[in-house]
């Protein structure tokens, strides 16, 4: 159990589940090759829902086990997924409200455990990587497994849960920002016949960060205790608290003084802190309790249960540069005391709260029929979302009104103070609450015949919106199919279709509800695991269609609002092996995405590669190192008549380790060695985001 613990266990990611339930276990021809310890797996309520070895299954999934995120010193969400292939982990860039993860160029939405745990934007806490076991991206449309989402896939996070040896850690951390940060993480039996188990997790930060005026301290606290009265039945029951008190890190920056030189061929400093000190904040908290559950009735059937509660809000304040598409400020315009920096600043105040109810019961089925073997997964899930945005929004802070007080000079800020109160009160706009009701029942068949692996799914959902003035009714029927042959010698071609869909809440110029939006996935791919070789690849093209877009030409006044159709395809590439005291993990992958009038989708790179080297050297005790390099493509945010393209950037990322010990460890991440300046995205309305400066973490870990 200790083991768990140590930074220094590596494992194969990404298609580790293969390798676990396959013949990499046995002994290798190789005297120089070594058995790999592989703790990464899908599970029941992993992103597939079942745990189908992934190199049986026509579709890509890429894993981070949380001994692997954290030797890369991923320090949030989307740090734990910068080394996939076709995943941006950073879109848009240093941030501190949110993760903004996208999967073959889209968005895609946040799960636990197997069930979505975040709606809407900015109503809830991050998620906190020192409750999950690993990562998981499903990469490509999943409506017939989740319903409604993203045709680029989903993000999915397994949470810790109690273990039936007793064992624990306590990890202090320190880093540059005045980073300091304690965690404790506590399992083992409660009663003797280890029927009750338990866990505590807990953790405290408080942290500066790279802007100036942006703290981050948080507090995190996550029980669980399970019931296990036989090997057949299972149930944990998981609560977690998230308190964050914090400030906006993107700032929003005007595309001239980033992308683009000032007039004197100078740019502005890309942490400069645009907001206003006393103002602004981004305070949140969530509570949700998990329920997990597992039961095998025989050799045919088991089900499974997960269930969610989870209530969120968010205190939000923030001043930013009302600045305009080509990133010129046009309000100051004949104000002698403006300089080319000066900027009038927008401000924004929000109180948030989002609550949810979900279910998912689902019916496992092994039997075969003649020569095929099925495990034949079924399931309802229900979902009813609440969600509530209120706000005050001051465009300009007064300047087209000819109040010049709470401009600001970026290239010389001097913080003048905010409006008051009254101003906001006397703007605030009490919305509705917004509610979404979901219920999906679905069916899916994995089918083998020998070397043939065939997957066939089916699903039927309908939808409400509410939005405090009117309800609107969907439904939809999603399809997905898939057929893989695994030949002998490890080589494994596959082929599969999957659909999505997502509701557009609103009325067509013809005065008709409008129609889902759409998606449809074709995937060619080959994976390949030598015999006897500690190592697995894969190779991938895709091509997404998205139709039924909202309103695709932003014309109002026209009679077709979806005719648009949003194309996207490209190749990704993923291998991972261990070699004796080495361990490498590579990725590539190369993206076309173009939206409906035949521009580039903004802030989505063309491409990105990345590979990851650890050496851990038996002849030296204790000590490892891990060296990683990524590189990120350009991209580009275009309209009719702006085009704005940022450049790539390569970032290279360093560890160092030493294990003093069985209780003992300790570590040291650099994240961007070099600390490189970069742009991670532009986008036409005229605002960029710097990317994340070097970032320093040393930890001691003590384990017991």
């Amino acid at each position: 159990m200790k083991s768990q613990y140590r930074r220094g266990a590596l494992c194969l990611s990404v298609l580790a589940s293969a390798i676990a339930q396959t013949s990499l276990a046995e002994e290798a021809t190789n005297d120089e090759i070594e058995t790999v310890e592989v703790v990464g797996e899908l599970r029941d309520f992993s992103a597939l829902k079942h745990s189908t070895p992934i190199l049986e299954l026509a579709r890509s999934v890429s894993i981070e086990t949380a001994d692997q995120f954290i030797e890369k010193g991923a320090l949030n969400l989307s740090q734990t997924v910068s080394y996939l292939a076709g995943v941006t982990a950073e879109t848009y860039g240093f941030a501190t409200r949110g993760d903004w993860i996208r999967s073959r160029g889209l968005e895609i939405p946040r799960y636990r455990d197997s069930i979505q745990e975040l709606f809407g934007s900015y109503n809830a806490s991050r998620a906190d990587v020192y409750t999950i076991e690993q990562v998981e991206v499903l990469k490509g449309p999943a409506s017939v497994l989740y319903g409604q989402g993203s045709p680029g896939g989903l993000v999915n996070y397994v949470s810790k849960t109690p273990k039936d040896e007793q064992a624990g850690e306590v990890v202090a951390e320190i880093g540059n920002f005045d980073r300091r940060q304690i965690a404790v993480d506590v399992t083992g039996p409660l009663s003797e016949d280890g029927t009750w188990l338990y866990r505590l997790v807990g953790k405290y930060r408080d942290s500066d960060t790279q802007v100036d005026h942006v703290s981050d301290e948080t507090k995190v606290f996550m029980p669980s205790i399970t019931y296990q009265p036989s090997d057949d039945t299972s149930m944990t029951l998981i609560g977690l608290y998230n308190d964050t008190d914090s400030d906006s890190a993107s700032q929003f920056i005007p595309v001239v003084g980033t992308l683009f030189p000032l007039a004197d061929g100078s740019y502005l400093d890309q942490d400069v802190y645009v907001g206003e000190p006393g103002f602004n904040r981004f305070n949140t908290e969530s509570k949700q309790v998990t329920f997990l559950a597992t039961h095998r009735i025989n050799d045919t059937f088991k089900v499974q249960a997960t269930a969610l509660w989870r209530d969120g809000e968010a205190d939000y304040h923030q001043a930013w540069a009302a600045f305009t598409g080509d990133g010129n400020s046009r309000y100051l315009s004949g104000v002698p005391s403006a300089t080319p920096t000066t900027v009038p600043r927008t401000f924004y105040q929000a109180d948030n709260t989002s609550e949810q109810y979900a279910a998912d019961i689902r019916l496992t089925a092994n039997f075969v029929t003649g020569a095929i073997e099925h495990e034949v997964l079924s399931g309802v899930q229900y979902q009813d979302v609440t969600t509530d945005n209120n706000f005050s929004y001051f465009f300009g802070g007064g300047v087209l009104q000819g109040d010049l007080r709470y401009v600001l000079d970026l290239a010389n800020p001097v913080y003048p103070g905010a409006p008051d109160q009254a101003v906001f009160d006397a703007i605030y706009t009490n919305n509705p609450e917004q509610g979404v009701e979901d219920v999906g029942v679905y069916i899916s068949d994995l089918m083998t015949i020998g070397n043939w692996h065939l997957t066939a799914g089916l699903r039927y959902d309908e939808v409400e919106n509410d939005n405090g003035s009117s309800v609107q009714k969907d439904d939809a029927v999603s399809l997905s199919a898939g057929i893989l042959y695994a030949f002998d010698n490890g080589i494994s071609p596959y082929i599969s279709y999957a659909e999505s869909f997502e509701t557009v809440v609103g009325l067509t110029a013809q005065g008709t509800q409008q129609k889902p939006e759409e998606g449809e996935q074709t995937e060619i791919g080959i994976k390949y695991q030598p015999d006897g070789f500690p190592g697995i690849f894969t190779l991938n093209y895709f091509d997404i269609e998205i139709s039924n877009l909202p309103n695709p030409n932003a014309l109002p006044a026209t009679n077709g609002q979806q005719l648009g159709v949003s194309k996207l395809d490209g190749f990704e590439f993923e291998g991972n092996v261990r070699l004796g005291e080495f361990y490498l993990q590579v990725a590539a992958s190369k993206l076309d995405a173009k939206d409906p009038n035949g521009f580039e989708l903004a802030a989505t790179p063309e491409s990105n590669a990345s590979l990851w080297a650890s050496w851990e050297p038996e002849s030296l005790g204790g000590f490892r190192a891990g060296f990683g390099v990524r590189h990120v493509g350009k991209s580009v945010a275009e309209t009719a008549t702006l085009r704005y393209v940022t450049d790539s950037y390569t970032l290279a990322d360093a560890m160092l380790g030493y294990r003093i010990n069985d209780n003992w460890d300790t570590a040291l991440n650099i994240r961007n060695i070099s600390d490189k300046e970069y742009l991670t995205s532009c986008l036409t309305r005229g605002d960029c985001f710097p990317g994340v400066r070097r970032t320093i973490t040393a930890s001691i870990n003590y384990s017991f």
